[in-house]
Formats: structure tokens, C-alpha cells, sequence
């Protein structure tokens, strides 16, 4: 396939009239459309106003998708343990199938090829499923909670544990390598230290599994896990084996000098959720000091019920401008960084290699917009529009490891309305305040 249009090859690299060459799963050229297209004449054309990389999603929780709007304005463990866990506890296998579906599909429409995935602590099996059925690329996890849960979520350390390994074995590098899994203890605040350590040795025992943990997101976790431990967060999961090349922490809001000398010590990755971290006022990840630090950055948008979108785009702009206004400087973190961490930089936190830019050889998941928009009008810079200006909704073409996803803005993965439809009749019947009730008699 030989795809036409401006390509951003990366932060730095861009072809304003350039092609690109998809054999197989691979990237086989890329460059000026003079040079490259009459070298493969015979292929099957497209032509998209912008190409970039396919964006990776560093941090989601695709199964909470069918709770978007029922928890707004909520301090975070409010949040959690009066909505959304109890949401997620009230799911049937067949539902956690809908949601999981629900959240790929808006991945994929909005340009989201590779996502960090937190399930839930129940039906696993169906995400996976769903997310290799779908074809986006992920690295999922099932998640671990053994303490200060709700009655439903709570588990057994042994058996979670056991669980995630009979996952690990039926997954971990299924259809064809664009599944992997990440051990996905929720937070150490509803993790034992038997889970944490188990979790470390799980991982290990594995090449290539990856350890997803959300770490220092909101002070009262932070005030919770002190008491418990006499640590502050991230020392406390450097103890036990939380942190490295191989794990992926999300959020990051709250740490000391101390606490990020041990995460740039270790080449633990961060994940930077700002919508989230805005909505439910837990403050500002010191970004720009971890990137100073040679830190791993990745992206995320989170959960829908603390986002509300899964846009991308929007989080890419959100994050810039966030990091600005914290430092009162106009300079921090420009659209080039900003790029980075939405793509090259959310390849190496999710372990895929080879991903993240289009660069001959290299994994073809790349993304077309269309910029034949007012918003894009007139457009002087492509990378600071992408950053900017656009939208997840502009995007018109979707391929996943050389797999068309969306084509001219459909979707040809998944059957789209039927997968709204379902996760519309399953919202709409949950009983919510129910659950709700059950779950404030039985908060930790």
C-alpha cells in the first residue's frame, strides 16, 4: 500500500509532500513522494492530508468506558470507591466485553494504535479477547487488588497472583505479538506487600511482561502509604520491585527530589494523564523536571469517567499547556516534546520496539487526518497543529501493524453502531445508585 500526504515521520522529520510504503506489517520506505511513488507504481494508493505515527495511550482503563459522566466533579477516592469500582464490580463478563470494545473503538477512531491497558480485577479473558478481535495493539493487565477493597473486587493474594499468570500464558504475545501483559496491581494502597513482591516475581518469570501501576496520583494516597509503610510512594515501590525499565507508572503527581532521583536511578516510566489530573483536582505531574531528569514520559488520557474522551489530540494540548502555565513560561514543553511522548516516547513505556515513528523497518502503525477544516486554516506549521489544534475526530485513516483499522473515516475493524448500541443499552440499565449503596456500606 503507498499512502500520500504531508508525513510527520517524527518530531523532527517531516515530508510536506511525501509517501509512504506499507508491506506487510512493516514500513518498507518513506520520503518524498518524487522519489518514493514511482518506485511502486503498481501499489494501491491513498491519499490523507496528514500521516503521523499511530499515538500510543500510555495509561487507559478501556473496561471503564461505560461509565463517561456518572462521577464528575468527585474528589478521587470518592471517586473510585463510590463510582467506579462499583461500576466495574456490576459488570457481567458479556458487559466487560461491551465497555472493553467501546473504549478500543474510540482509540481507534481517534488515532490511538497502542494503548497501556488497566482492566479490572474480573472477565480479563473478554478485553483481551476484544482487543485482539478489534486489532489494536495493546499491553493489558489484569488487576490486582488483595486489601482495602470493596468485598466484590477484593481477591485472594494467591489466587489474583494465579490468575494473572494463567492471563500471562493464554496471552502475553498473542495475535501475532500485538498483545502483551503487564502485571496491573491497581495502587499500593489496595495492594498487600505479598501482592506487590508476587507481582515483581510474575513479571520476571516472563520475558517481556511489563508491571502498570498508578503511583503517587493524589496526596491522601500518599499520606495512606506512609502510614502503612513509613515510606513515601515511590521509595515504598522501589522496595518491593515497582520500578525499572519494565514498569509503566501512572500519574506521578506528587513526588519529592528524593522519590525522582530513584525514578531516573531506576528507568521507571512515567505516564502523564493531565485531563485526569485536572478534573479530579489531583495537581500538576512536574513534567518538565522529569524530562529534565531523562525520564521516560509517556501520554494518557486514563479513564473515561475522569476524562471524559479518550482524544488523544486533546491530551497531547492539554499537557503543553499545562506545563506552561505551571512555570509561567511560554517555552516548556514545545509541540516537538509534546509529539514525543504521545508516540516514540509511549512505545518504550508500553516495550514495543521499532514503534512510535515511521522509519523504513519499522512497525506500520501510522494514522491519517484531514485538515480540510476551518481550525486548520491556514496551516503554517503541521506539528503544531497536531499538538494544537486537532481533533480526534479528524482522523480518517487507522492501521494497526499494516492492518487497516479505519479507512475514509470508517471503521471496517468492528461493526461500530452495533458496538454502541450494546454499550448504550448496557449503560443505560445499570443500576448505578444501587451498586453506589452496596458499595459506601462496605467502603475501606
Amino acid at each position: 500500500m503507498l499512502l500520500t500526504g504531508t508525513v510527520v515521520a517524527d518530531a523532527n522529520t517531516v515530508f510536506h509532500d511525501g509517501a509512504v510504503v506499507v508491506s506487510g506489517s512493516r514500513i518498507e520506505a518513506v520520503g518524498e513522494r518524487s522519489e518514493v511513488a514511482p518506485r511502486y507504481a503498481d501499489h494501491e494508493r491513498h491519499s490523507y492530508d496528514v500521516l503521523l505515527p499511530g499515538l500510543v495511550g500510555g495509561h487507559i482503563h478501556s473496561v471503564q468506558s461505560l461509565g463517561r459522566g456518572i462521577a464528575d466533579d468527585t474528589e478521587l477516592l470518592d471517586w473510585l470507591f463510590d463510582y467506579v469500582l462499583p461500576m466495574e464490580a456490576s459488570l457481567s463478563a458479556a458487559e466487560m466485553e461491551i465497555a472493553a470494545k467501546l473504549g478500543y473503538l474510540e482509540m481507534i477512531e481517534s488515532g490511538t494504535t497502542t494503548c497501556v491497558d488497566h482492566l479490572s480485577v474480573a472477565h480479563a479473558d473478554e478485553a483481551f479477547e476484544a482487543a485482539g478481535e478489534i486489532g489494536i495493539r495493546g499491553v493489558l493487565g489484569k488487576v490486582l487488588m488483595d486489601q482495602r477493597s470493596p468485598d466484590d473486587l477484593r481477591e485472594d493474594t494467591q489466587e489474583a497472583l494465579d490468575e494473572s499468570e494463567r492471563l500471562i500464558r493464554q496471552y502475553h504475545g498473542s495475535f501475532d505479538d500485538r498483545i502483551r501483559y503487564a502485571v496491573t496491581p491497581r495502587f499500593a494502597v489496595s495492594c498487600s506487600e505479598e501482592c506487590l513482591r508476587g507481582a515483581r516475581e510474575l513479571a520476571d518469570a516472563y520475558d517481556g511482561v511489563r508491571i502498570h501501576t498508578h503511583a503517587s496520583e493524589n496526596r491522601s494516597e500518599i499520606e495512606t502509604v506512609e502510614e502503612d509503610t513509613g515510606m513515601r510512594n515511590i521509595h515504598w515501590l522501589d522496595e518491593v520491585g515497582l520500578t525499572g525499565e519494565d514498569v509503566v507508572l501512572a500519574h506521578c503527581v506528587w513526588t519529592d527530589e528524593s522519590e525522582r532521583e530513584v525514578l531516573a536511578e531506576t528507568g521507571t516510566h512515567v505516564t502523564h494523564c493531565p485531563s485526569s489530573n485536572m478534573k479530579l483536582a489531583s495537581g500538576i505531574a512536574p513534567i518538565w523536571d522529569y524530562l529534565d531528569r531523562g525520564i521516560n514520559v509517556a501520554l494518557g488520557n486514563d479513564g473515561p469517567p475522569c476524562n471524559n474522551t479518550l482524544d488523544p489530540f486533546t491530551e497531547m494540548r492539554q499537557a503543553s499547556l499545562l506545563q506552561k502555565v505551571d512555570q509561567l513560561d511560554p517555552t516548556a514543553t514545545p509541540a516537538s516534546e509534546i509529539f514525543e511522548m504521545a508516540t516514540i516516547n509511549g512505545a518504550k513505556a508500553a516495550g514495543f520496539d521499532e514503534l512510535g515513528a515511521i522509519r523504513e523497518g519499522w512497525r506500520a502503525d501510522i494514522v491519517g487526518l484531514s485538515t480540510d477544516l476551518t481550525r486548520a486554516t491556514p496551516l503554517h506549521d503541521v506539528l503544531s497543529h497536531l499538538v494544537f489544534a486537532a481533533h480526534g475526530d479528524d482522523v480518517q485513516f487507522t492501521m494497526v501493524d499494516g492492518t487497516v483499522l479505519q479507512e475514509d473515516g470508517e471503521v471496517t475493524a468492528i461493526d461500530a453502531e452495533a458496538v454502541r448500541r450494546d454499550a448504550s443499552e448496557v449503560g443505560l440499565d445499570m443500576d448505578l445508585e444501587e451498586a453506589r449503596r452496596s458499595a459506601r456500606k462496605r467502603k475501606p
